[in-house]
């Protein structure tokens, strides 16, 4: 089962159809264990299985403990010996035992062993220095005492008395001892092979020490060890009149283990049952059934709990510094756990109530609410439970994302649910179990702080497949329960008192309906956003604005954005919000000893709303900042620059320029800069040059990081212009930096009727203009794409953004715009995107597009 699973291959290329097929291939499983458990238990009732529980003799139970405790010391060797062979001398041995029996506890139950056992490990043993690729190796070392265990006792089970091993039957008894031997003789090989000298597996660059002859062989009995103890679990507790002799059945229970693993269901849940069912015969098989859930208690269940509760005593301890009688620095130090306890709290509510729904209930319960409850209330409260069934299952991975309207949301599925149970039969169990569940989640309400509206709660195509999973498994049950009532179709509306059936089958349209929604939902993948309110630019913002060093911070003056405020006010980052990404326009502006946190605090601010962190158009000087967040970095172009001190309309690749000047001198035209308070006087005449402008373009205005004409935001600074005579033929809104650092321009637009010479004029012109008044550089702005690796080692977003920018030209002039602005040669400075990586870049780049077209429609446009 899956305590014994292999550490999962390496993600390939096929990694995205392999995660899509998993969860399709433990479905099906589940479906024909289904199937396969309902055709040898067709004459088997509940109350046949609750008798056989009862049978159970204590003497039975206590011997079953006893081979559980005797398997999880084997267990704990296994790490052990792992450890001598891996890390010898680093680790007590004390400690690698717990750890080996804990994590076999938790990967016996949960399923999924290279994800729950691995951590599990690395959570204890990253604790005293060893890393993770030696943490693999123990793990791997692990794994392989198992199947050194198996083939063993597979064997000498073959060579003991063959011949009564069903599976094997056709090949004959003398083939089925070859067989036997075969095997301990191909293990006695390897034993000796690995005593000659030591042992090395490499696979590529990773490398695997294997054990030395010593720790083999002690492998070898451990793993035989655990093996039949485990096995002996479940044999004693198996009626003597269906099980064969042992050796055979270790063997049948080894097939039901690799069955279990190739499920991928937890802990083989249903695989091994249906496997152990069916190989025994239908024979006594409500004995059987009660001796498999006794099984699970004791072997699953109870060693699950023991390991839960001491590694949490042992995560206190560990942390006892920290801990004070507080409860809310006790909740804190849990909280990291809290998401992935809740998510199964919440899964494991929806089965209770979905398999109550499914079950008869118990009738003298039933009798004692008639004569106060109406018949009604009982039929809705079946309803609605079955509703919260299916509820908390999908919405419990909402718990896993912390997000606040999940743990909301659940708090009141599972107090209606625990009032429902109450109402449809008096299960007074199942509303204290719901009823306490609700109640741990109240304690750690504080974990579930990211925001988001309830429809943000999608699922997952694996997490909608276990959902399902649960859903066969609790109608199985009910069909199974209900088999000896004969279907007609008033069943469907009949309403009664005892008519169980038929609230069980309104019961589960209801649940396939939801599913047939859920699933609808996640393929459609309805986008979800919240209204993005812009913040007002107030006095501060205007005061920081105006001491930057640098022109790109007056994109602050749109008014399109919000502000996130240092504590002191010294330093903002303005940002911008569509679909789940939030994205900063540039670094940090102000103090300069206030970024760091403001860079922090914003990823924090997305974090808690359920959004993913864009930091767009940054320079190099906080990267070390995104690389520690774990974003990725992305070059996304480079910032032109002149250096106004020495710049003049001289030389060759200037001659356009001069030349548009010299023109504009011939045809009598003029330069000139209106003042900030004229602006709002000459804005007709502006509108005119703009609305002339765009009438030869297939595009819209833009926003975030590039100005748009409106009254308010023209008003904002200085406008040069070229006017012929008094009519203004084009015109460019000045940005202007502190202490004459920088000077830049916004909105560039003209008659297009006069010429295109009028840019070039009005280029020149100023440039000059801020050479005579004194600034040191003037901003060009950046050339996108422009400067990415092109080199076949560099990374696929360097290499795609190359593509783009060389055959791109009919969709976007990046090769131009760089070539236009490098004839003033200019200092070019690397601009940066960092972003969560994998998919997340690819949605950043396409969020970012649509912010600054005005939507995603206006990316299709240039």
């Amino acid at each position: 089962m899956s305590r014994r699973q292999a550490a999962e291959p390496p993600v390939g290329r096929f990694a995205g159809f392999r995660r899509l097929l998993v969860p399709l291939f433990s479905v099906l499983f589940a479906i024909l264990a289904v199937i396969a458990v309902r055709a040898v238990l067709e004459d088997v009732g509940p109350a046949q299985v609750r008798a056989a529980l009862e049978a159970i003799h204590r003497d039975q139970i206590a011997l079953a403990a006893l081979l559980t405790a005797v398997s999880f010391s084997a267990l704990s060797s296994f790490d052990v010996l792992a450890v001598r062979a891996v890390a010898p001398g680093q680790i007590p041995g004390w400690r690698a035992a717990i750890t080996g029996a804990a994590s076999h506890a938790v990967s016996n139950l949960l399923g999924f062993g290279a994800v729950t056992a691995g951590a599990m490990r690395y959570r204890i043993y990253s604790t005293v220095g060893l890393d993770a690729a030696d943490i693999l190796r123990i793990y791997a070392n692990s794994s392989v005492t198992f199947w050194f265990g198996f083939i063993a006792v597979l064997s000498a089970a073959l060579m003991l008395e063959p011949g009564g091993v069903t599976a094997l039957r056709p090949i004959g008894v003398r083939a089925e001892f070859l067989l036997g031997a075969a095997l301990a003789a191909a293990l006695a090989i390897g034993v000796v092979w690995l005593g000659r000298a030591p042992r090395v597996l490499k696979v590529a660059r990773w490398s695997l020490p294997l054990p030395r002859r010593e720790i083999a062989l002690g492998q070898i009995v451990a793993g035989s060890i655990d093996l039949a103890a485990s096995a002996g679990v479940l044999f004693v507790l198996l009626p003597a009149e269906v099980t064969p002799a042992f050796p055979y059945f270790v063997v049948l229970y080894s097939g039901a283990i690799l069955l279990g693993l190739l499920s991928h269901a937890p802990g083989g849940f249903g695989v091994f049952e249906a496997t152990i069912i069916a190989a025994l015969g239908a024979t006594m098989s409500a004995e059987v059934i009660a001796a498999l859930i006794v099984y699970r208690l004791i072997y699953y269940v109870i060693p699950f709990v023991i390991a839960s509760t001491g590694l949490a005593v042992w995560e206190g301890l560990r942390n006892k510094r920290r801990i004070s009688a507080a409860a809310e620095q006790t909740t804190k130090l849990l909280r990291p756990l809290v998401p992935v306890a809740s998510a199964l709290i919440a899964f494991l509510s929806g089965v209770v109530l979905l398999f109550s729904v499914a079950l008869t209930p118990q009738m003298e319960r039933l009798e004692s609410i008639r004569e106060w409850l109406p018949l009604i209330v009982v039929e809705g409260s079946h309803l609605i439970g079955s509703i919260i069934g299916v509820a908390l299952l999908l919405v419990a991975r909402g718990l896993l994302r912390r997000l606040s309207a999940a743990w909301l949301l659940t708090e009141i599925l599972l107090l209606v649910g625990a009032a429902a149970a109450l109402l449809k039969g008096l299960d007074w169990e199942e509303a204290t179990l719901l009823a306490a569940m609700a109640l741990v989640l109240y304690v750690f309400r504080s974990a579930f702080y990211r925001g988001g509206p309830v429809r943000a709660l999608t699922v997952s195509p694996g997490w909608l497949a276990m959902a399902l999973s649960a859903c066969v498994a609790a109608a199985w049950l009910g069909f199974f329960n209900y088999r000896h009532i004969e279907y007609s179709q008033e069943l469907w509306w009949q309403f009664a008192w005892h008519g169980s059936a038929p609230r069980f089958l309104r019961a589960t349209v209801v649940v396939a309906a939801i599913l047939v929604w859920a699933a609808i939902d996640l393929f459609m993948r309805r986008a979800f956003d919240t209204k993005f309110v812009p913040d007002p630019v107030s006095d501060e913002i205007r005061a920081l604005v105006a001491a930057s060093p640098l022109t790109q911070t007056n994109v602050a003056l749109l008014g399109d954005k919000k502000f996130l405020l240092s504590d002191d006010g010294n330093a903002f980052l303005m940002y911008g919000r569509t679909g789940r990404s939030w994205i900063t326009m540039g670094d940090p502006v102000g103090a300069e000893a206030a970024a760091p946190d403001l860079i922090w605090a914003f990823r924090e601010l997305a974090d808690r709303a359920g959004g993913n962190a864009v930091y767009y158009a940054v320079g190099q000087s906080y990267l070390p900042i995104y690389i520690d967040m774990g974003l990725s970095i992305l070059k996304i172009g480079e910032v032109a620059r002149v250096d106004l001190p020495g710049f003049t309309l001289e030389g060759a690749k200037r001659g356009d320029f001069r030349r548009a000047s010299h023109r504009l001198e011939r045809e009598g035209m003029s330069f000139g800069v209106i003042p900030k308070a004229e602006v709002p006087a000459n804005l007709e005449a502006l509108r005119r040059v703009s609305d002339a402008w765009f009438e030869t373009k297939s595009g819209h205005e833009k926003a975030f990081s590039l100005g748009n004409f409106s009254d308010d935001y023209m008003a904002e600074f200085d406008c040069a212009v070229l006017r012929d005579d008094k009519e203004i033929v084009a015109f460019a809104n000045i940005w202007r930096s502190a202490e004459k650092n920088e000077m830049s321009v916004d909105l560039m637009r003209f008659m297009p009727h006069r010429g295109n010479y009028l840019m070039d004029a009005l280029f020149a012109r100023l440039l000059l203009y801020g050479k005579d008044s004194g600034y040191r550089w003037f901003n060009l702005g950046a050339a996108p794409l422009a400067g990415l690796a092109d080199h076949p080692l560099a990374s696929s977003w360097s290499r795609i953004g190359t593509l783009l920018y060389r055959h791109a030209e009919d969709f976007y002039g990046f090769e131009g715009l760089k070539a236009f602005k490098q004839k003033f040669d200019p200092v070019w400075t690397p601009q940066y995107l960092a972003c969560p990586g994998g998919l997340g870049i690819a949605t950043a780049l396409i969020d970012v597009t649509a912010l600054i077209s005005g939507g995603r429609a206006g990316v299709l446009m240039k």
